[in-house]
């Protein structure tokens, strides 16, 4: 079973600009509020090091991810 990013950060209880600060803080990557709006949305999918760095600021497995493209 897969879990959507939007419902692991509202589970992890960060918003969006959270996520983005720990990101650049935590991985050195840096994305926009759009970019990871278009991830929850299922509009783009994130690049396999952007996909482990989320998965892993969730404490989740890649696999575990509903990317939905």
């Amino acid at each position: 079973m897969s879990i959507s990013l939007k419902a692991l950060r509202v589970n992890a209880e960060m918003s969006r600009p959270e996520v983005i600060e720990k990101l650049e803080k935590e991985k050195g990557i840096v994305l926009s509020l759009g970019t990871l709006t278009n991830y929850e949305n299922k509009v783009t999918s994130p690049d396999i090091a952007t996909a482990k760095a989320l998965a892993s600021i969730y404490g989740v497995a890649v696999d575990d991810i509903s990317w939905g493209i």
